[in-house]
Formats: structure tokens, C-alpha cells, sequence
């Protein structure tokens, strides 16, 4: 298993979520201790799709974060670079349109969605800056963009509880509900690893989108950030 410093092999990453696909939704339920539901609601709103918009749900995985846009009335496209994960979404819902693209290279063309969101998926794209770039490129002039992504707690204490959880905790929950526990490993160490709430507004920007905001949830654990195209 890679390591999860910021090189991160596309192919490794790629085969890694093939592995952990069948038993994705379970174990993040699990290690979440049921707060990924409550992540999901917060982007659906901040995403706040409206009939017959385009949304775009990048790094979707099984389509689980894709249905309520849906349900919506929106159109949803779920995209992934996992071809295990797409497989399993589309057995549970044929109706959505999953399609394989690199987080880097998206087959899309200028200017196509309303809204784009990525949950948890942009610390895996080998480029986070090129990744938040093609999303832009994507997205019409004056949409949204939304991006969920664990981060750093802002109480101290809780930080360094939250790390001991991360390293020691996760790993030994993952081997008794997971499709392949070992990824569990590379995804704390890169939590870890990954920018914090500004550090990410700032590469948001640079990438070209405007008035980059953010709102932490759970803490700190996860941050909720959104600008515009």
C-alpha cells in the first residue's frame, strides 16, 4: 500500500478503492460513527440543486452522495475513478449515470454543469490543484462548487484525540468491517497529511474560483468549503 504523501499514484490509489468498494458505504458508516449521513445533508444544501440542473458529484463513488440531488429533480452525473466502485453503484441504482473520468482529465466539456461537488475525493486526486481546475473549467460561469474534506479540528485537545483515533483506532475497526483494511491505512495517514481549512480556501482560489469560504463541521473534522465559478 502507498504511503500517503501528496505523490500519490493514480493506479495505486485507483486499485485501492477497487478493493474497498463491495463494503465502501458499510465501513464509513462505521468509522464515522454514523456522522457521514449528516456530511452528506450539509453538501446536499450547500449545493442546494434546483430542478433540472446539471450537477456534476465528482470522486461519487457508489452513487450514494448522487441520489438526493436526484431525488431533487436535478440531474445528476456520478463520476469516478474507481471502476469496482461504479460497478457497485450501478447494481444498487441503474438509473443514474455513473461514468469513469481522472479527476485531472474530466470528459466533460467547458462550461457543462450548474454545480460540481466532490466529498472526501479531492485529497485522493494526484493533483488537488488540477483536479479544483478541471472542476472549474466544467462549471458555467456563475456556478457553484462545493467541497467536503476531512481537516484539522480546531480545538487542540480534541486534535490530538482526533489523530490517536486516526492512527491507532481506525486500522483495527477497518479489518472487522472493511473489503480490504489495509486502505484504511493510507486514508488516516493521508486525513493526516492533508491541508488545513484555509490552506484549502487559498488552493480553491488559485485555481480560479471566486470567494472561497468555508464552514467546519463536526468540530473541525470535516470542512464544508464553496465558491464560485
Amino acid at each position: 500500500m502507498a504511503r500517503a504523501d501528496l505523490d500519490k499514484q493514480p493506479n495505486d490509489v485507483r486499485r485501492m478503492f477497487d478493493a474497498v468498494a463491495k463494503r465502501y458505504d458499510v465501513t464509513n458508516d462505521v468509522l464515522s460513527l454514523g456522522q457521514d449521513r449528516r456530511w452528506r445533508r450539509e453538501v446536499f444544501d450547500a449545493v442546494a440543486p434546483r430542478r433540472d440542473e446539471l450537477v456534476l458529484d465528482l470522486a461519487a463513488g457508489t452513487g450514494t452522495s448522487s441520489q438526493p440531488f436526484a431525488d431533487a429533480g436535478a440531474t445528476v452525473v456520478p463520476c469516478d475513478f474507481s471502476l469496482g466502485m461504479l460497478r457497485v453503484g450501478k447494481q444498487h441504482r441503474l438509473h443514474l449515470p455513473f461514468t469513469a473520468g481522472d479527476g485531472t482529465k474530466l470528459p466533460f466539456a467547458d462550461d457543462a454543469f450548474d454545480a460540481v461537488t466532490i466529498s472526501f475525493g479531492l485529497r485522493n486526486i494526484v493533483e488537488p490543484l488540477a483536479g479544483l481546475r478541471e472542476m472549474r473549467r466544467v462549471t458555467r460561469p456563475g456556478g457553484r462548487l462545493v467541497v467536503c474534506e476531512f481537516s484539522h479540528p480546531t480545538w487542540a485537545p480534541f486534535r490530538t484525540v482526533y489523530v490517536e483515533y486516526l492512527m491507532k483506532a481506525l486500522p483495527p475497526i477497518a479489518r472487522t468491517v472493511s473489503s480490504s483494511p489495509d486502505a484504511y491505512v493510507y486514508l488516516a495517514e493521508s486525513i493526516r497529511a492533508w491541508p488545513d481549512q484555509r490552506a484549502l480556501a487559498d488552493l480553491i482560489a488559485e485555481a480560479g474560483w471566486q470567494r472561497p469560504e468555508w464552514r467546519n463541521l463536526s468540530g473541525g473534522i470535516v470542512a464544508l468549503h464553496r465558491a464560485t465559478a
